[in-house]
C-alpha cells in the first residue's frame, strides 16, 4: 500500500535511550512528508495529462479514419463521375452521329432531288428550244412565201405599171 504525506507525517516512532533526535527525525519527516505530497501532485498531474493526451489521441485517430473513410468516399464519387461523364459523352456523341447521319441522308436526297430537277429543267429546254427552232422555221418558211408572194406580185404589178406609162417614155 503506498504511503500518502499524511501517513508520512503521523507516523510515530518509539523513543528509546540513546535513540534518534526527535526533533530531526519529525523536520525529516515533514521534508519527506512535503517531497512526497509534491511527488504525488506531480505524479496526478502527469496521469491527468497522459489521460487528456490519450483521449485527444482517440480523438485524432477517429478524426484520421473519418477523413479516410471520406477520401474515399470522394474517390468513390470522383469515379462515379467519371464514369458518368465518360457514359454521357459517348451519348452526346452517339446522338451526334445520328444527328449527322441523318443531316447527311437528307443532303443525298435534296442533292438528288436537285439533280433530277436539274435534268428535267434540261429536258424542258431542249424543248422549248426544239419548239422555238420550229416556231423560227414556220415563220422563215411564211416569211419567204410572203416575200415570194410579194416578189410575184411586184412582178405583176412591174407588168402593169409598165402597161400603165405613157407610150413615151417606152420608147
Amino acid at each position: 500500500m503506498p504511503l500518502t504525506p499524511l501517513d508520512i507525517q503521523q507516523q510515530q516512532f518509539r523513543v528509546r535511550f540513546r535513540g534518534f533526535d526527535i526533533r530531526e527525525v519529525d523536520r525529516f519527516l515533514e521534508q519527506l512528508a512535503e517531497h512526497q505530497s509534491r511527488l504525488q501532485a506531480e505524479n496526478k498531474s502527469l496521469k491527468e495529462e497522459l489521460r487528456r493526451l490519450k483521449m485527444e489521441n482517440q480523438g485524432y485517430k477517429e478524426r484520421e479514419e473519418t477523413f479516410k473513410r471520406a477520401m474515399l468516399n470522394s474517390q468513390k464519387v470522383l469515379e462515379q463521375m467519371k464514369d458518368n461523364a465518360r457514359k454521357s459523352a459517348e451519348i452526346i456523341i452517339a446522338d451526334a452521329e445520328v444527328k449527322a447521319e441523318k443531316i447527311l441522308n437528307r443532303a443525298h436526297s435534296r442533292l438528288s432531288q436537285l439533280h433530277e430537277d436539274i435534268a428535267e429543267l434540261k429536258r424542258q429546254r431542249m424543248q422549248i428550244e426544239v419548239q422555238i427552232r420550229s416556231v423560227i422555221e414556220s415563220h422563215a418558211k411564211l416569211l419567204e412565201i410572203g416575200k415570194e408572194s410579194m416578189d410575184a406580185l411586184d412582178a405583176s404589178d412591174e407588168k402593169v405599171t409598165v402597161f400603165k406609162q405613157p407610150p413615151s417614155t417606152l420608147s
